[in-house]
């Protein structure tokens, strides 16, 4: 007669017992890595667009522009996430940033165009509200 309180030992190996669970474990883990990775790549690139010269003063213009505080409504805030390119080359930097505002009362893009050597030089710094499809030039006093 056998006896039923014999200790039964598996004699597989680990990869035999476990990759049933390891494989997809190890599939998640990679995805949410890369997930991860990618999310942290977005969120630098959208730190260094904000902490520009030209953005900072864009948005500074934009804030206190009695017209757009007028069509927009108080607070102007961004809405949404901020496209463009900045780059550096030697002492020259240049900047083509759309960024998209919202008020109260509506919303708009900013478009920030610009040079600097030494000082910023803008080509263009406008604000196109979308419901009145005006377009309101920030450059001009």
């Amino acid at each position: 007669m056998e006896d039923s309180n014999e200790l039964v030992v598996d004699k597989r190996n680990w990869w035999d017992r476990n990759w049933k669970w390891f494989v997809p474990t190890g599939c998640l883990s990679l995805i949410v890595l890369f997930a991860l990775i990618l999310v942290g790549v977005f969120f630098e690139v959208t730190s260094i667009i904000k902490d520009s010269d030209a953005y900072i003063e864009s948005m500074t213009r934009v804030e206190h522009n009695k017209i757009l505080i007028e069509k927009l409504g108080s607070p102007i805030e961004t809405d949404g996430m901020v496209s463009g390119s900045v780059s550096a080359t030697n002492d020259v930097r240049k900047c083509d940033v759309q960024v998209p505002l919202k008020g109260p009362k509506g919303k708009a893009t900013l478009f920030v165009v610009g040079e600097k050597r030494g000082t910023w030089k803008y080509s263009e710094m406008s604000v196109y509200i979308e419901k009145t499809k005006e377009k309101i030039d920030l450059l001009q006093k």
